[in-house]
């Protein structure tokens, strides 16, 4: 839980800010080992935060890789982490990322960890991010983390320009058809089917299904908007326990497009993190449970831990992983071999490499059936709009007539 602290120095200086603990009196010890004399601490609420998020400045994805990029660079060079940053930080003209640095920078002088520091911003750092740069503040092994993590934010960012790109004409088109919709019901169809009535027909099928549809919306419209909001606050609360986050991670790996995609991305992330670690030296156990902290997806995280205490038990690391369907053929067999010629960093690498492909293929396949879809959809909902309209304006022609 986070809380929100004041208090002062040995020397009397104020100082405030938030830290994360499991209870108050964990808090209030953590705050003290650093030698701060606590004097208010109280607990934030879960809603105000997020209140707060839907005003808080965005980092753009571009500065997160220059960031990431660079702090590798510098790392790399000899420079501390504390100087880094702060070099980072004079240097960048995003006010966002400048603000969180200073931040970031005060916590590490205080002795808080770097991946500690990062958590306090999930507006900026994500959680896969802080658990990565945590591998490698274990493993020693922090240039080449933040590399990878250059790379994939890089990745995603790609991949987010060209879904916008592709979405664009489809969300225009949209636009302007709930413009016209909205018009033609509340000023074409009202008198329209007034006079059909009064020339004695009968509306078609469309124009009456139509009709009945405004008349639930009319008559039930406030019901049904507190429904769906209390629906979408339960089902956010869910997804936010333990049990509700695997049960929405295992649906995700159950659709028949996204699911294939978010699988080949979350293993090639385990993989280049297997990877990373098995180079490192540390113990493949050890390993194992990193790699399930730094995780996304829960059901691939408790496979992986599931291959760990199969691993305790002296049966190596891919026959766990066979009995495991998340685990993919190509990634048990490549880890096989691994463990056969010894090279099990260099085998994980050419498998995170040919899902990063598929992934991109797959990706580029998405994107490409997404504008016909909708475009598709929209030409149906337009054709039905303009059946329910044009068809009662042929009918009373023929009445009249």
């Amino acid at each position: 839980m986070n809380y929100n602290y004041l208090g002062y120095t040995e020397d009397r200086q104020i100082v405030k800010g938030k830290i994360s603990a499991a209870t108050e009196q964990v808090a209030s010890d953590a705050l003290a080992n650093i030698g701060y004399r606590v004097v208010s601490l109280k607990p934030i609420s879960a809603f105000l935060p997020s209140l707060g998020k839907l005003f808080q400045a965005k980092v753009k994805p571009a500065e997160m890789v220059t960031f990431s990029r660079q702090l590798a660079l510098l790392l790399e060079s000899g420079v501390g982490i504390v100087q880094s940053l702060e070099l980072l930080q004079s240097q960048t003209t995003d006010k966002a990322l400048k603000k969180v640095l200073i931040e970031i920078v005060a916590n590490l002088r205080r002795g808080e960890s770097f991946s500690a520091s990062l958590a306090k911003h999930p507006g900026v750092f994500s959680t896969l991010y802080c658990k990565m740069i945590s591998v490698g503040e274990q493993t020693g092994s922090l240039e080449p983390v933040l590399r990878t993590l250059a790379k994939h934010i890089d990745r995603e960012a790609a991949t987010m320009a060209k879904l916008k790109q592709a979405m664009m004409y489809p969300i225009v088109v949209f636009c302007v058809m709930i413009v016209v919709a909205a018009l033609m019901i509340t000023v074409l169809l009202p008198p329209l089917v007034g006079m059909f009535t009064r020339l004695g027909g009968e509306l078609p099928i469309t124009t009456r299904a139509l009709i009945a549809l405004l008349d639930i919306v009319h008559n039930y419209g406030v019901y049904l908007l507190v429904a769906a909001i209390g629906l979408g606050v339960v089902t956010v609360l869910y997804v936010r326990t333990p049990t509700g986050r695997y049960n929405r991670d295992a649906l995700i790996l159950r659709l028949p497009v996204f699911g294939r995609l978010g699988l080949v991305n979350e293993l090639a992330r385990c993989c280049r993190s297997l990877a990373l670690l098995f180079r490192s030296g540390l113990p493949l156990p050890e390993i194992m449970a990193l790699t399930s902290q730094s995780c996304g997806n829960r059901v691939v995280a408790r496979a992986l831990s599931g291959v760990e205490q199969d691993m305790l038990r002296g049966e190596g690391l891919a026959e766990p992983m066979r009995k495991r369907r998340v685990f993919l053929p190509l990634m048990v067999e490549m880890t096989k071999i691994g463990e056969a010629t010894g090279n099990l960093d260099e085998t994980l690498i050419t498998v995170a490499e040919n899902y990063e492909i598929e992934s991109e293929r797959r990706t580029q396949t998405l994107l490409g059936m997404i504008e016909p879809v909708m475009t598709i959809a929209m030409g149906l909902a337009v054709g039905f709009l303009a059946l329910s309209i044009i068809m009662p304006i042929y009918q009373s022609l023929s009445l009249v007539g």
